[in-house]
């Protein structure tokens, strides 16, 4: 990318500040709730379901000096991110740092205003061009899998879901390939995300010891990250393709009519797509290939499918649609494990939720995590069920009981985007491989910013002849 002479402008600065502040400081909402997911030792999110079960829908929570409102009813979701939507902003405290001051930590006119021009990279119409990239990346990824069954090593599924996602929007979005080593941008993204690193940093400096500045460092890790765009942009491009979300982020820089899209802004966008469009995709595949390994059923179904649908031929845009079981598996996954467990925003003026007085400046969460696991809204809501999601069954669900990708405007860009990568990837793998999920079972749960698997997701991998 060509650098230009465009400066943010005062409007922008004031917009999207400079923030200083980490996931584990004390006066962050990501440190306030570490309290009350401990929970249950195997999965956290217990403690507030049971809460939510015993003082209903709508739990203010005084911690130190800050309220958060604790919100668990589909109806109050939709009030709070649809009815009343601009009385309710996103709050990504302690993220900018991963994201800067991209799209995913603004509001309002300049967050509208900074997605317009993104917006077409993410039109389902778009998804027959990237689908050939995805495809490259899940062939690379299928030779590393050769390797490691011919190895017999063991592997953490989530870092490898992560690095395979990451070639997967390099190649499509970017028109690149990964100028980056994904294993090591993975650790360095887990290092900042996971509170428990900063808080055990920050009593460490509160205690005066001294201890080495390493990798493992939240601010080192930052450091690292804040590395990955610019080796992105100055990568070569795979080939000069014209539709691309990166031209279309170039065109938004050069264009005089948007100041507020500098280069900076730029850099800020990718990183928002390496980490949140990675996140969110490679947790959904890691837990789907988990529970495919629990339910072999499933996995074989999944092949079969594959079989009847595209054959020894790679798969188009028109298989997808036809990969009906596969597909369901991805929206059962998202549901029993959403990567975004809760959304926070943050309420701008007095109001009144369910006769709980809502004051400006409370943390609203919206625990989606509950609302997908309640037995009001779901059938046998632990259990694994993909047919719910088939046959016109999704039809009958509660509105807003289902949120893996928020809702009302603001939800997430390329969600539509993420369920493609996922489903061709899992048919792709589990035609070739059979994971045998060798962790603890059942895996425990991590809650911090996202629904991350405690200790990891570890496999063996097993090619099928």
């Amino acid at each position: 990318m060509t650098a230009t002479a465009k400066q943010p402008t005062p409007t922008s600065e004031v917009e999207a500040p400079a923030h200083a502040q980490g996931l584990g400081d004390e006066s962050s909402i990501w440190f306030q709730l570490s309290p009350l997911l401990k929970g249950k030792r195997d999965n956290p999110m217990h403690l507030l379901m049971e809460m939510a079960e015993r003082y209903g829908p709508v739990i203010p929570i005084n911690l130190a000096n800050q309220r958060i409102v604790l919100l668990s009813e589909p109806e109050h979701f939709k009030y709070v991110l649809v009815n009343k939507a601009d009385s309710y902003i996103k709050y990504f405290d302690g993220l900018k740092p991963i994201f800067g001051k991209s799209m995913i930590t603004n509001d309002g006119a300049l967050w509208q205003k900074i997605r317009m021009p993104q917006q077409p990279a993410f039109h389902p119409d778009m998804f027959a061009e990237y689908i050939p990239y995805f495809l490259a990346a899940i062939r690379t990824k299928m030779d590393i899998w050769s390797d490691i069954a011919k190895s017999g090593e063991s592997v953490e599924m989530v870092e490898q879901t992560w690095t395979l996602a990451a070639d997967m929007i390099c190649k499509a979005l970017f028109d690149r390939d990964m100028p980056f080593n994904p294993h090591f941008v993975f650790k360095c993204v887990k290092t900042y995300t996971d509170v428990m690193n900063h808080k055990e940093i920050r009593l460490k400096k509160q205690a005066g010891e001294l201890f080495e500045v390493s990798e493992e460092d939240p601010a080192k890790a930052m450091e690292a990250w804040a590395s990955v765009p610019p080796l992105v942009m100055a990568a070569n491009p795979r080939e000069e393709r014209e539709r691309t979300l990166l031209k279309m982020i170039e065109a938004a820089v050069a264009d005089p009519n948007m100041p507020e899209f500098d280069q900076q802004q730029a850099i800020d966008e990718i990183k928002q797509y390496l980490w949140a469009g990675t996140e969110t995709t490679a947790l959904t595949l890691a837990w789907a290939l988990y529970e495919t390994a629990r339910n072999p059923e499933a996995a074989e179904r999944i092949r079969k499918e594959g079989e009847a649908v595209y054959g020894d031929r790679e798969p188009t845009a028109a298989d997808y649609s036809a990969l009906a079981y596969t597909r369901a598996i991805i929206q059962e996954t998202m549901r029993l494990y959403p990567p975004v467990w809760g959304l926070i925003r943050v309420a701008t003026e007095h109001d009144e939720i369910a006769g709980k007085a809502i004051r400006p400046g409370d943390r609203v969460v919206i625990f989606s995590y509950g609302a997908h696991h309640n037995p009001r809204f779901w059938e046998a809501p632990e259990e694994f069920r993909p047919e719910r999601w088939m046959a016109g069954a999704a039809k009958k669900q509660v509105k807003y009981s289902y949120l893996p990708f928020g809702g009302g405007k603001r939800s997430c860009i390329g969600g539509a985007m993420s369920q493609v990568e996922n489903t061709l990837a899992l048919s792709l793998l589990l035609r070739r491989f059979r994971p045998e999920y060798v962790g603890s079972d059942p895996a425990g749960i991590n809650a911090t910013v996202t629904l991350t698997p405690k200790g990891g997701l570890h496999f063996k991998i097993r090619e099928l002849s």
